[in-house]
């Protein structure tokens, strides 16, 4: 499922994971490291690959098409889990 959103708000979950969440993501989803960070706007692909990240220049950093939405919705995940109160 593709995904349309501005290279901001892309930026902005990224730096919201906390510390690990970035290796996290890359060992569920049996990947490396920086094709993590290249899905959240880095361009190392030398060592990672490019992940269907399309930028088109404009407002906000410009506008951001995923083709495969998986390493947002585990950065989602995440930050879900941060932002719930633990249940004793």
């Amino acid at each position: 499922m593709t995904k349309t959103i501005t290279f901001n708000e892309l930026r902005k979950i990224k730096e919201s994971l906390p510390e690990g969440s970035i290796h996290r993501i890359a060992d569920e989803l049996n990947t490396t490291v920086q094709t993590v960070r290249n899905y959240f706007g880095g361009s190392n692909y030398q060592v990672g690959n490019n992940c269907g990240l399309h930028i088109e220049p404009g407002p906000e950093g410009g506008i951001v098409v995923l083709d495969d939405t998986t390493i947002l919705e585990k950065a989602e995940k995440i930050l879900n889990e941060i932002s719930r109160p633990i249940e004793a």
